[in-house]
């Protein structure tokens, strides 16, 4: 895994310093090299930048950018596969002279053109220069695990895995899109396309660029598509079958991402997506396996020891880390340069500790994100299969009547609840779905932190609502079911702009590749083709993923209510990071900068602090959207 940039200049002023001040803003993503290339032609400057962290070929055949037969890349992520495609081309004589996944990029290209992309079992975002027809493509992973950043103005396109490489670029224009900030404080991230800043994008997942450098055109081409697996029938198969192949893609997809050059290690929960990755991992290897996890003090939301006592079972080679208040001030500080983007999921700190933690041994680690997407873990699907239907069922008149008297009973007035933040959020999101029970609605009032009303008394200005996936349902009708419904925008949205950023600026911190065997993309085109019932099964989540964890570790182990991966971020705010809320959210602050209503975001901290702690979470993404703002919009 590495950091990538550069530049197409049709003003060409952009030039080879310019281009090393962009690459090394990105030196934690791959301390082990870099290179770049300038091509200088009467149209434009071209420039491909890379910083390596060597993981596959760690010789200097691996250096990037890379070049075969009027060809150059340079490239961030892995091609599992590369040695079975790699042999594929050998029959077809090519020639190779290293053994990295990047050169199999290269005469993979040259072969089938970017056909090629459909072939890589991988994460990967490159950019391939062909000299040949003075084009240049821009390619993302299908589930969007590595990031791809782009800017297009003025006859000026920059590309980059991660923002803060643009601000070396003396003719990138910082505006702020405050669209984008909206959408922000709604999901705690900003939402594929779209950036923090205008004129600039993320290139989706599953789709590929097309610059044609000879008429100045960009073009965009979708290649894979989540949907194109759900709009098929569903398998008429057994679930013993469906087990025993589930399994087996399992296997498969582990596997390959235990291909490296050097230490390997994984992620270790407790839960059953990672629990069930380290058994089969551990299963079928005679070393020990290092394994990883990190505790807190809260034994409400502490995995820790459940993952120790998994770990003792299988035999790996275990380490634990506990968060306390002091890591987690230290790291709240750095998280805007990492997230160079607004970003605003506290779970960032547990992960970018554990990062820490493994890399004192291995520089590759496994994670196992995902497995809720593709096999239904999350508590909303239970909550949509257990009482949408119920809510839709029950005719208009009574779900206004009962909508009206929860608007007329608040929840404070409501003994022995008054403290309860988590029944309070839920109590408003019941309301609203009465007024309008589908699936739509339930989605976005699940996803959402604030709804319109909301949103615009916290703005000073009108904002737009962005047209993001969560809008999308390309679900053919005869396919269509609730489940899939909400399985298929989780994947292109929560999957994308929030669990596989996080990852990615984490463990990029410190240098450390993390690979995600539940996106491989072949595991999701069969999930997505079980029937409903062999994921939630009778009130039970992932059904199908917890009778193969079984048949590998004793239920009694297993069966405990999920955490995930949490902090008491609320008790924090009110003590260690008090003084930061102070100053972040001002009235001088925030009067300064000329987006946000101070009224209301007084109430909110004012409520958080007098004991409302279902204002937590805003007073949170405010702060976190106040510390970006300062890193890299007054700086």
């Amino acid at each position: 895994m590495c950091g990538i940039t550069g530049f197409i200049d049709f003003s060409k002023r952009s030039d080879e310093i310019v281009l090393s001040g962009m690459i090394n803003t990105m030196l934690h993503r791959g301390p082990d090299g870099c290179g770049i290339q300038i091509f200088k032609t009467n149209s434009e400057h071209i420039g491909l930048a890379h910083r390596r962290l060597a993981v596959i070929d760690l010789t200097d055949t691996g250096k990037q950018p890379m070049h075969f037969s009027g060809l150059w890349v340079t490239f961030n992520g892995e091609i599992y596969n590369y040695k079975e495609i790699k042999n594929e081309l050998i029959a077809s004589n090519h020639q190779f002279i290293g053994n990295s996944d990047t050169e199999v990029v290269l005469h993979a290209f040259k072969e089938w053109g970017m056909e090629c992309i459909k072939r890589f079992i991988g994460m990967f975002a490159f950019v391939l220069y062909d000299s040949n027809q003075s084009k240049v493509f821009c390619v993302r992973d299908r589930a969007g695990v590595k990031p791809f950043y782009y800017y297009w103005k003025d006859n000026l396109f920059l590309f980059a895995s991660e923002l803060k490489a643009f601000h070396k670029h003396p003719d990138f224009k910082k505006e702020l899109n405050v669209d984008a900030v909206a959408a922000f404080i709604q999901y705690g991230n900003v939402p594929s396309p779209y950036c923090i800043y205008k004129h600039c994008n993320k290139l989706e997942p599953g789709h590929y660029m097309e610059f044609d450098s000879s008429n100045i055109q960009l073009n965009i081409h979708k290649y894979w598509d989540v949907y194109d697996s759900y709009n098929k029938p569903k398998l008429d198969i057994s679930f013993d079958e469906a087990k025993t192949e589930t399994e087996k893609k399992l296997v498969s997809a582990a596997n390959y991402r235990m291909v490296s050059d050097v230490p390997v290690g994984i992620f270790l929960s407790g839960g059953y997506d990672s629990v069930c990755l380290a058994s089969v991992l551990q299963k079928s290897r005679t070393e020990k396996i290092k394994t990883y996890t990190i505790g807190v003090s809260d034994s409400s939301i502490n995995e820790a020891p459940f993952a120790k006592k998994i770990a003792e079972f299988l035999g790996t080679e275990h380490h634990e880390y506990y968060c306390v208040s002091k890591d987690a001030i230290e790291l709240i500080d750095q998280l805007p340069y990492f997230y160079d983007e607004p970003f605003a999921d506290s779970s960032a700190i547990p992960t970018m500790l554990v990062c820490k933690i493994a890399r004192k041994e291995v520089t590759v680690a496994l994670s196992a994100d995902g497995g809720d997407e593709l096999f239904a873990g999350y508590n909303r699907y239970d909550y949509l299969m257990k009482n949408l239907q119920r809510v839709k069922n029950t005719p208009l008149f009574l779900r206004k009547s009962m909508a009206f008297m929860m608007s007329a009973a608040p929840i404070s007035s409501l003994p022995g609840l008054r403290s309860n933040y988590a029944f309070k959020n839920k109590y408003r999101k019941v309301k609203d779905l009465l007024y309008n029970p589908t699936d739509k609605n339930l989605m976005l009032n699940l996803s959402t932190l604030f709804n319109s009303r909301e949103v615009d008394n916290l703005f000073l200005q009108p904002v737009n609502e962005l047209k993001t996936a969560y809008l999308k349902n390309e679900l053919k009708e005869e396919f269509y079911t609730s489940l899939s419904y909400m399985m298929a925008i989780d994947y292109q949205t929560y999957l994308t702009d929030d669990i596989m950023q996080k990852v990615d600026r984490a463990s990029m911190s410190v240098s450390l590749e993390a690979r995600e065997p539940y996106l491989d993309h072949r595991l999701i085109e069969w999930s997505a083709r079980l029937p409903d019932q062999y994921k939630y099964n009778r009130g039970v989540k992932k059904f199908i993923l917890k009778e193969i964890v079984h048949s590998h570790i004793p239920k009694d182990l297993m069966e405990r209510p999920k955490m995930g991966f949490a902090i008491p971020i609320n008790d924090w705010l009110k003590n260690e990071l008090k003084e930061k809320i102070r100053y972040y959210l001002s009235e001088n602050n925030i009067k300064k900068q000329g987006i946000f209503n101070w009224k209301t975001i007084n109430e909110y901290v004012t409520h958080f602090m007098n004991g409302k702690n279902e204002f937590g979470t805003r007073v949170w993404y405010l702060l976190m959207f106040q510390m970006w703002y300062e890193k890299w919009m007054r700086n």
